[in-house]
């Protein structure tokens, strides 16, 4: 098949840019047997204005696109400029191509097919492409990956989000640069880099009480990703791992992706019980908890409750998975240590994010193992392809080994409690009689509960909200279908500047009062 390859220029209609970088487009010149020609039969200046033809129907020259030049078709698809004269010249006649003086050749807005369709068709026929045959775990996969959508989320109240506000930019753009200056390395570490592994965990080791050596520490792309990895590594397909009851459903996901039969445990004010867990189901093997604040209520982990589940790792021959996900945040006394602290027999696997804290488009978390598993997990690694992106690793390690990690933390942490401070007084002032807004210790979000004697619906209620521009998030799927489900609204304050709070609040307000 012969394929010449040209590339129509985009003039811009300012006369100070003469025209954008041109985008290649694919010319097949020779005509399917199937098709309106047939090689044999067709001159060189048909299959010309066919292979023109197809592709403005396709879109790969839009709408009002402008052609090249004919000399740079001629010279483009190695033919004389006679040749693409008759092509252009015969679809201008068709009604495709439009010619203006000192405009050049445009494709025309409104094509000869398109007045063909019948009234009221939502456009050209074309033939419907078959469904996907998915597989059960395919489809669950696709059932619950979609659930965020693509519409783009408010700040108000958005749940995970950090201060983008509070973000350095100008320091984080000066280290960005003296990276690209540096070059990119030499060797892409399934790992991570190790500038940044080394600077993890050093920052682990002083600021979080996870004594760690840089070897112990993973770089990934995200909690999940570690989450699936540790599961395929530890255990086999279909055994079980207790999660908490409510948490956070990207874990259950996670787990479910790699094969394990999960097993929600129900929490109470002690956080995470194993003995509650063990008579649930005694055969698993894997714990996946968040001592410090539990996710969505923010439920502390007991000391006797750590305790007996260190116990039961040792026992059991099991692991435990600490999700440190904003132990960071604590707005009364010190942040809590975390389990991993407690962890003398190296049952423990310690994961938290950075992008959380810092910047979501960093995508970036990270993972600290025992000895025995560095090794394994950097095969596993490497055999998937599963990196972690390099882009900012080392601006990060610069960051966090410089310092301004330790102060964006300090800093956010002083800001995050004026925040809360300011949902709270702002939801009793406008939403007394609808929702209860406590104070949490910690954390980056705060839990809406209705009023007693309400008929709330949070589902309902989230899209109310999302009406008015406000984005919210239920409690309700937080907790497992067929267990107890309680209603409550998720509203994250972390990314909401004070002054910005009392309005996004009164309209939330109205919303929830508009809709009963």
């Amino acid at each position: 098949m012969r394929k010449i390859q040209f590339s129509p220029h985009d003039w811009t209609s300012s006369t100070k840019t003469r025209r954008r970088p041109p985008l290649p487009l694919q010319l097949d010149l020779d005509p399917p047997a199937a098709g309106p020609l047939r090689r044999g039969d067709a001159s060189l200046h048909e299959r010309v204005r066919e292979a023109l033809r197809q592709a403005i129907l396709a879109g790969r020259l839009p709408p009002g696109g402008r052609l090249p030049s004919s000399r740079t078709l001629a010279g483009d698809l190695g033919c004389a400029r006679g040749t693409i004269l008759l092509a252009i010249e015969q679809l201008v006649a068709e009604g495709y191509l439009i010619t203006r003086p000192g405009s050049g050749t445009r494709v025309a807005d409104t094509l000869p097919d398109d007045l063909l369709v019948p009234r009221g068709a939502a456009g050209r026929s074309a033939p419907s492409p078959a469904a996907p045959v998915l597989s059960r775990r395919g489809a669950s996969l696709a059932a619950t990956r979609g659930e965020a959508g693509d519409a783009p989320i408010p700040d108000a109240f958005a749940l995970g989000r950090p201060a983008l506000d509070a973000f350095p930019r100008e320091t984080w753009a000066r280290l960005l640069q003296a990276e690209w200056r540096a070059g990119p390395p030499a060797h892409r570490h399934p790992l991570g880099d190790p500038r940044l592994r080394r600077a993890l965990a050093a920052y682990l080791s002083a600021g979080r009480g996870v004594a760690c050596s840089e070897e112990a520490v993973i770089v990934t792309a995200s909690i999940r990703q570690s989450l699936r990895l540790l599961a395929e590594l530890l255990l086999e397909p279909g055994e079980a791992a207790y999660l908490e009851e409510p948490g956070f459903p990207g874990l259950a996901h996670a787990l479910r992706a790699a094969g394990l039969r999960t097993v929600p445990v129900p929490c109470d004010a002690a956080g995470f019980s194993i003995a509650r867990a063990r008579s649930i189901d005694p055969g698993a093997r894997l714990a996946v908890v968040t001592p410090a604040q539990g996710h969505p209520l923010g439920a502390t982990m007991s000391l006797e409750n750590r305790l007996a589940l260190l116990a039961w790792a040792e026992a059991k021959d099991g692991w435990i998975v600490e999700d440190d996900y904003d132990g960071e945040y604590r707005y009364a006394g010190r942040p809590l240590a975390p389990l991993h602290a407690l962890d003398r027999a190296g049952r423990v696997l310690y994961v938290g994010s950075v992008s959380k804290v810092l910047l979501p488009a960093l995508q970036m978390s990270y993972l600290v193992l025992p000895e025995a598993l560095v090794e394994p997990v950097r095969r596993a690694l490497t055999g998937s392809g599963g990196f972690a992106s390099i882009l900012g690793q080392g601006a990060l390690a610069r960051f966090i080994a410089e310092g301004h990690f330790a102060a964006h933390l300090r800093r956010t942490r002083r800001l995050y409690g004026q925040r809360q401070a300011a949902l709270v007084a702002s939801a009793r002032d406008h939403l007394g009689d609808v929702l209860e807004v406590p104070p949490r210790d910690g954390g980056m979000h705060l839990v809406a509960r209705p009023v007693p004697g309400s008929d709330f619906d949070d589902r309902r209620a989230v899209e109310a909200c999302a009406c008015a521009g406000i984005a919210t998030t239920a409690l309700s799927p937080h907790f497992t279908q067929g267990l107890r489900t309680e209603q409550g609204l998720l509203l994250g304050y972390a990314c909401v500047p004070e002054r910005a709070v009392a309005p996004a609040m009164r309209r939330m307000a109205d919303a929830l009062r508009h809709r009963g």
